[in-house]
């Protein structure tokens, strides 16, 4: 007789721990895209509506994108959006490119044909995207996976899920910070597939130092970007001080 009891139970907990990792998928892409505004309060209520949940497993969602930086939570206060600024990014960036060039040397050094096919393959999407649509210049979600795709194609070959689950974690605390680039930027100058299409010819040239000093610029210019809108600017050193290049 207890057990339907039993199983039910287990099967409702089963449902709460679906929703809460859906609710967190959903409001992670909402902090990413910035409608969700850094700073911003998360009021329970407020977003269990909005969202059509229940307050348990929003709750949950929200405790478990604090542990990655995407949420904040102060006692009395609740949840807010994580705030970004200038030192975040920057050490996020300088964070990543000793993480990721270590990966594009192993690649290059070790990558073979199922590689270099990875690579082109998805180079060959990429370029093939707008970066931008419409006037708001709301960045493209087709060239936003793409990108993500390449990057990762060019870590691929690595041979490290280390090396490589390090990469994805710090890839996505960039993500909103690079939509503040290409939303506020002054981009006009730079030419984003012209860097995409030097990466992949040092990296199919074998050329890791090159290969190197490109990443490192592709990132660097894209923190100055971001740096250029009001909310980050500041008196701090610029990109790249105190670490030596590689």
């Amino acid at each position: 007789m207890n057990r339907p009891e039993s199983w039910s139970g287990r099967s409702e907990v089963h449902e709460k721990r679906t929703m809460a990792s859906q609710l967190e998928a959903r409001v992670r892409e909402d902090i990413i895209s910035g409608r969700l505004a850094p700073g911003s309060r998360l009021r329970l209520k407020e977003l269990a509506e909005f969202y059509g949940s229940g307050v348990i497993p929003l709750r949950e969602a929200l405790s478990r994108l604090v542990a990655s930086g995407f949420v904040s939570s102060a006692d009395q206060k609740g949840f807010s959006v994580g705030r970004i600024s200038a030192e975040e990014i920057r050490d996020i960036t300088n964070t990543r490119l000793h993480i990721e060039c270590k990966a594009l040397e192993l690649s290059i050094r070790n990558g073979d044909v199922d590689w270099e096919s990875r690579l082109i393959a998805a180079h060959h999407r990429l370029d093939r995207l707008p970066m931008v649509e419409g006037a708001e210049r709301q960045l493209n979600p087709e060239w936003e996976k793409a990108h993500e795709a390449f990057h990762i194609a060019l870590l691929s070959g690595c041979g490290s899920p280390w090396l490589m689950r390090f990469a994805n974690t710090l890839r996505d605390q960039t993500t909103r910070y690079r939509i503040l680039s290409v939303r506020y930027g002054d981009s006009s100058h730079r030419d984003v597939a012209g860097e995409h299409r030097q990466l992949l010819e040092a990296a199919l040239a074998k050329d890791a130092e090159r290969a190197c000093e490109l990443l490192t610029l592709h990132y660097e210019t894209t923190v100055q970007n971001v740096l250029n809108h009001e909310l980050l600017q500041d008196t701090g050193p610029k990109m790249g001080a105190g670490r030596s290049r590689r």
